[in-house]
């Protein structure tokens, strides 16, 4: 874990309570040097560290395992987040967030870096492309600019496509606890702009039950 001391020392405190075990670096360049020394389970990266300019010019080292990583960042726009440890699975939270948020964010990317036959290939409906790689997301030949939350809320009906999910499971997956009915159907409807427009519509409401992506004429 890297960043500034009292959020790094916060979190640290959290994650050791919660059955983790931890390493504490205060700089980009000493994490580096430690993941090229043992094997991480999981980063969580501080976009502010101290050394960040110095750290985003320097050439990386050639890494023997590159671990899931999360990024706190205090922005909200997926193109914006440089991802300064390279290729691999990641994910985002933004400042201020609440550890619950961390906690739920930390589960999912440590469940998806078990070994599966889809790790490391994009995921794909019809023209709608997602790539965990680079955090992007196209419909066609249209990049997708996404927020996390959207990016995350995207992935979800994504993977679970053709399956009706509930509010409620939208919400601790996309936030790591249950919003409000209100804030899932923004956000729907956010995401449903960005991807359907123009285009054949492939996230839809079941009313009562959920949402779920795909063709109209699949509809569970």
């Amino acid at each position: 874990m890297a960043g500034e001391a009292d959020l790094a020392e916060l979190l640290a405190t959290t994650l050791e309570l919660a059955g983790y075990r931890i390493s504490l670096t205060g700089t980009g360049v000493d994490a580096l040097a430690w993941m090229g020394k043992r094997r991480f389970d999981l980063v969580v990266f501080d976009t502010d560290v101290p050394d960040m300019g110095r750290f985003s010019r320097e050439r990386r080292p050639r890494l023997p395992y590159r671990p899931p990583v999360l990024l706190l960042s205090g922005t909200d726009r997926l193109h914006r987040l440089v991802p300064e440890l390279g290729p691999g699975e990641r994910d985002y939270v933004t400042k201020p967030f609440r550890v619950a948020e961390v906690l739920a964010r930390i589960q999912v990317l440590l469940r998806g870096a078990r070994p599966g036959p889809s790790r490391g290939h994009p995921l794909q409906y019809g023209d709608l492309v997602m790539d965990d790689s680079a955090c992007r997301a196209r419909r066609g030949t249209r990049a997708l600019e996404l927020t996390p939350a959207e990016y995350r809320l995207l992935r979800h009906l994504l993977v679970n496509a053709h399956r009706v999910l509930s509010k409620e499971q939208i919400g601790r997956y996309v936030w790591g606890d249950h919003r409000g009915d209100n804030a899932i159907e923004q956000l729907v409807s956010r995401l449903r702009r960005k991807v359907d427009r123009n285009a054949s519509p492939l996230i839809h409401t079941r009313r009562g039950f959920g949402y779920w992506l795909g063709r109209a004429e699949n509809r569970p």
